[in-house]
């Protein structure tokens, strides 16, 4: 099934349109998404390593536009739109818990959702309906979101087919700790 999976990921690198797709799912990853940019962009990356720094930017920026939005929506549709997300991934009894996150340590709490597993989109929704001060809030999801897809680029530009070839040979390796951190994001935010 993973074998397929990457297989799926590297026939979509590859399309003409996959471009495209990486901005709809960095952008919508943002809000309300479950699957990260990072899994299209090392396959995209990999398939055209000169290009890798452009897909970074891709990612990087729309991910912030992403982010715009889900803190707009945070902002002032929490109760409509904003809760019903948080629910759908259980985190509803975590809200106040972030919201003193919020207060105690804004630029940081959101430089480390933006960088760790941690879900970006309950950030961008969280860090809207706390009314954390917009500049900061852009700052650090950029600092933070850049250095994820940029170390990335500079993984792939550096190591190239060797990624590829650990990638294809070990790729539920890598899809297991991906759920890994992903499920450790979620616990994170649970019970912190």
């Amino acid at each position: 099934m993973m074998h397929k999976m990457l297989d799926r990921l590297w026939e979509v690198a590859a399309r003409k349109g996959a471009e495209r797709v990486l901005m709809a799912v960095s952008f919508t990853e943002a809000i309300f998404f479950p699957v990260p940019p990072d899994l299209l962009l090392l396959p995209m990356g990999l398939a055209a390593r000169d290009k890798v720094f452009r897909l970074a930017w891709i990612c990087l920026l729309f991910s912030l536009a992403g982010g715009v939005i889900g803190y707009g929506i945070g902002y002032y549709f929490m109760e409509a739109v904003g809760n019903p997300i948080i629910r759908f991934y259980g985190l509803e009894e975590q809200y106040t818990r972030i919201q003193v996150w919020y207060d105690t340590y804004s630029a940081w709490a959101v430089s480390i959702a933006g960088l760790t597993p941690i879900p970006y989109k309950l950030c961008t929704l969280t860090a809207g309906a706390f009314h954390i001060n917009w500049p900061v809030f852009i700052l650090a999801s950029a600092i933070s979101r850049g250095i994820r897809f940029f170390v990335i680029a500079v993984l792939i530009r550096s190591f190239g087919e060797a990624a590829r070839t650990f990638l294809e040979k070990r790729f539920n390796l890598v899809v297991t700790v991906t759920l890994i951190l992903v499920i450790l994001g979620f616990v994170v935010l649970k019970y912190v």
